[in-house]
C-alpha cells in the first residue's frame, strides 16, 4: 500500500512512544517525520525494543526543526494535536498525504505555533479534568485510524 498519511512528532521525548509510534506507521504504511531536537538517540534500546523488528518497514524523515519542517510543507496540509483547543479531532478532514502533528510529551506544541494554526488545531477529548493529557503514542493511534478510517480503508 502507498503511503496516505504523516504522523510528525514535534521533538519526542519518550523513547518507547517513539518506538511505539514508529511501529504503528510502519503497520499503516505512514511516514514518520521526527523534527528535532529528540530526547534520546535513535539506537535507544528502549526505542528499539519498542518497535521490535518492525524497523525495516518503517520510513522516517529527520528534520533538524520545526521551522524547517513546516517552512516544506502545504499549510493546507497540517493538522496539529493539541489538548489547548475545544475542537475535537473528529471535525477534521483527512485527505491523503495530510500530516497528524503532534507536540513533546512534556510541553505539547509550542503555543507560538498553536496561535498561528489555531484554524488547523484539534483536541481529542478527554471527560476527566483530573487526566492532563493521553499518552502520545495513545494519541497518535487515535487520530492516525480516524485518518484512515476517513478513507474507508478499514
Amino acid at each position: 500500500m502507498k503511503s496516505l498519511f504523516n504522523v510528525v512528532l514535534v521533538e519526542p521525548e519518550i523513547p518507547p512512544n517513539t518506538g511505539t509510534i514508529a511501529r504503528l506507521c510502519g503497520a499503516t504504511d505512514t511516514i514518520l517525520h521526527l523534527v528535532k531536537p529528540l530526547g534520546f538517540s535513535t539506537d535507544d534500546k528502549h526505542l528499539k525494543r519498542a518497535g521490535l523488528d518492525y524497523w525495516k518497514y518503517v520510513k522516517i524523515i529527520y528534520w533538524e526543526s520545526f521551522d524547517e519542517f513546516l517552512d516544506a510543507q502545504d499549510e493546507r496540509k497540517l493538522y496539529f494535536f493539541t489538548k489547548k483547543t475545544g475542537r475535537p479531532y473528529t471535525e477534521a478532514q483527512f485527505k491523503p498525504g495530510d500530516f497528524l502533528i503532534l507536540g513533546r510529551e512534556t510541553k505539547g506544541l509550542p503555543e507560538e505555533v498553536i496561535r498561528l494554526y489555531i484554524d488547523r488545531c484539534y483536541t481529542i477529548p478527554m471527560s476527566n479534568p483530573n487526566i492532563r493529557s493521553l499518552n502520545l503514542a495513545n494519541a497518535a493511534g487515535i487520530v492516525l485510524y480516524e485518518a484512515l478510517r476517513q478513507q474507508s480503508l478499514w
